[in-house]
């Protein structure tokens, strides 16, 4: 069994993936009320809601990461 190794931006995507599902699950619960027509939560519930467009460009940041440290012309550098 071999286990293959970590690459340069692997922990920025999941990171990035963890921060934009709160987000969205963020998004979903301060929505909810418009639609059972209750009271809206207060203005920080939806600050919170801007974390998934935060966890979108970490995971985008690691993508970009991986790439680069694993682009053939860096690679002919080493």
């Amino acid at each position: 069994m071999s286990t293959t190794p970590s690459g340069a931006g692997d922990r920025l995507v999941q990171v990035g993936a963890i921060v934009f599902f709160v987000g969205a699950l963020a998004t979903l619960v301060t929505v909810a009320p418009l639609f059972l027509g209750t009271d809206p939560f207060p203005p920080i519930a939806y600050g919170v809601c801007m974390l998934m467009g935060v966890g979108f460009l970490i995971a985008g940041v690691g993508v970009v990461r991986s790439v680069w440290v694993n682009s053939p012309k860096r690679a002919a550098e080493l």
